[in-house]
Parts: C-alpha cells; sequence; structure tokens
C-alpha cells in the first residue's frame, strides 16, 4: 500500500482480513450443509447437527467482535458496557479452548474508541499465544484519560515483526497488508486521539501491551 491515508484502499485491507477470518467456519457450514443432504445414518446426522451448530456459533462469535472492533459499534451511545467486550473476546476464543482469559476490568462502560483499541490489542496478544496461555486484560478510567494493558503469557509467543512495527509506528507503507492493517489502525486510532501505545521488548517471555487514550469529550 502506497498510501495509508487513502480510506478506501485501507478499507480493502481490513475487508480481506475479516474475510479471511470468516472463511473457514462459514465454509465449515457450507460442508456440513453439503454432508447433511447426502447422509442418512441416523449418528452421523446427529454428527452433522453438531458440527454445524460449532460453525454457526463459531461464525456468530467472530461476527460480534468484528462488529465492536472493526465497525461503529451501532445500537450504542458514545459509551459501550464493558460486558459486551467480555462477552467478544471470550467468545472469539471459546472454540480453541487453549487461551484463559483473565478480566480485570472494573469499569461498567467505556468510550468506543478505548473499546475498539482494547478489542483489537487483546486479539493481536491472543492469536500471539500460537500454543494456549493466559490473556490478561485490564482497562482503568482516570481524570482525562483511559488506560489499557493486555498480557499475554504462554510456553509459545509469536508475534510478527510486521505486527510489532504497525503498533510501533514503525512500519513502511508498502509493508501494510491485510494481516497487519488491525495493528496499524490501533495505533493511527490512538496517536491521533493524541495517546500513546507501549509495547514490551521483542523476545521476552511475556507480552505486554499498553495503550493511553485522552478522553475525547
Amino acid at each position: 500500500m502506497t498510501n495509508p491515508s487513502d480510506s478506501i484502499e485501507f478499507a480493502s485491507l481490513l475487508c480481506s482480513r475479516l474475510c479471511h477470518d470468516l472463511l473457514s467456519p462459514v465454509g465449515a457450514l457450507n460442508n456440513g450443509l453439503e454432508l447433511m443432504a447426502d447422509e442418512t445414518d441416523p449418528e452421523m446426522r446427529q454428527r452433522c447437527l453438531e458440527l454445524l451448530g460449532d460453525s454457526a456459533r463459531t461464525s456468530a462469535n467472530k461476527l460480534k467482535f468484528f462488529r465492536l472492533a472493526f465497525g461503529s459499534a451501532g445500537g450504542f451511545g458514545d459509551a459501550v458496557p464493558t460486558h459486551e467486550a467480555r462477552v467478544a473476546i471470550e467468545g472469539m476464543f471459546a472454540a480453541s479452548g487453549r487461551v484463559k482469559i483473565g478480566w480485570l476490568v472494573d469499569e461498567e462502560m467505556l468510550d468506543k474508541l478505548p473499546v475498539k483499541v482494547l478489542l483489537n490489542l487483546a486479539l493481536i496478544a491472543g492469536d500471539a499465544l500460537v500454543r494456549g496461555g493466559q490473556l490478561d486484560i485490564g482497562a482503568e478510567r482516570r481524570p482525562g484519560v483511559t488506560e489499557i494493558v493486555v498480557r499475554a503469557e504462554g510456553p509459545k509467543l509469536v508475534l510478527d515483526p510486521d505486527l510489532r512495527s504497525a503498533l510501533a509506528g514503525t512500519l513502511p507503507p508498502e509493508g501494510l497488508a491485510s494481516r497487519t492493517s488491525a495493528a496499524w489502525m490501533v495505533r493511527a486510532l490512538v496517536t491521533q486521539a493524541g495517546g500513546e501505545i507501549a509495547l514490551s521488548p521483542a523476545g521476552e517471555p511475556v507480552l505486554l501491551f499498553g495503550a493511553s487514550i485522552p478522553d475525547q469529550g
């Protein structure tokens, strides 16, 4: 991408990312329906129904997450209930069962921007837990600012260098692609709001993300 400020091109990259993430569960639904059409054994049909149910739940969980993490969170006002963010994050990692979520948010409501940042940082950190592990998410509102901390720890942590660069603000424009679009968006949203993002150094046994977002009111 030659011009990251090109909103149409960036939207295309983000849409590609979402379609990629939805392709697997939606494809599984289609395959399950095809199997059901040809299957006559009652036990196998029951198994197909179970697989269809799993795929449908996974698709719904991803859509719920994407609505809050990448959309405008329509249906809410200027703030989003943190319970909605928690349910969305837990739903994203429920299928694998390998990531345990630690929810350290006492606030009942957060502004839409901090929620979007929190969700995306949690997704990036959770995906870095390639063999599962612990994902702790915290947020706190203080006078004039919202602080967000995301911590990932597991047997194997892998954060793509381009994702790290996108969050740090050092990714060159030509390095922006669908897989780095969410991280680039987070960096842009936070800096445009006058905030800051912090990352733990590469190679550390624990991955830490932090974001400080001034109130926009």
